[in-house]
């Protein structure tokens, strides 16, 4: 995803199997809209968002939908499983949950060591590997030194209220 502009006004670029697609930059979308930038009829739209419970547009006081550009995003993502990579809705409900699972997990960043003894940085790779290859027992320990750590910091800034 990037941002670019076109003229005056700014758009944000999604990449999808079918090529890129321009989400304009504003903070809701009608339906309309919707369904010009992802490709599909409203009543699509509006059975997906039955089915996808990450598919949840606000609605206006007067019951208008307002999508934001998460929600176009997602529309676009149900539209690719569906028509790119031949998903069935349930299919594609499993994979939205799981994606959406596997960015939400929390990640274990190796604790920062003094400059002295400080290795030069990794790759990309090699922090993947290393993270991988870590055992739970070496996580937990990072984990409580972490906990140590804050528990410091926040004596610290209980004791001197500046």
């Amino acid at each position: 995803m990037a941002y670019s502009s076109e003229g005056r006004k700014t758009v944000y670029t999604v990449e999808t199997p079918r090529g890129k697609v321009s989400i304009p930059d504003k903070l809701y979308f009608k339906i309309g809209e919707v369904c010009e930038i992802v490709g599909v009829e409203p009543h699509v739209l509006r059975y997906w968002e039955q089915e996808f419970p990450q598919l949840a547009p606000q609605k206006s006081a007067a019951g208008q939908r307002l999508y934001r550009r998460k929600d176009v995003e997602i529309a676009l993502r149900i539209k690719s499983l569906r028509e790119d990579e031949g998903f069935t809705i349930a299919g594609a409900k499993k994979r939205l949950s799981a994606e959406r699972a596997a960015a939400n997990r929390l990640k274990v960043v190796p604790m920062e060591r003094p400059a002295e003894t400080t290795p030069a940085p990794l790759s990309g790779e090699a922090v993947a590997e290393a993270q991988a290859t870590a055992s739970p027992t070496e996580v937990l320990a990072t984990l409580r030194r972490v906990r140590a750590g804050l528990e410091e910091i926040l004596a610290v800034l209980r004791a001197d209220p500046c």
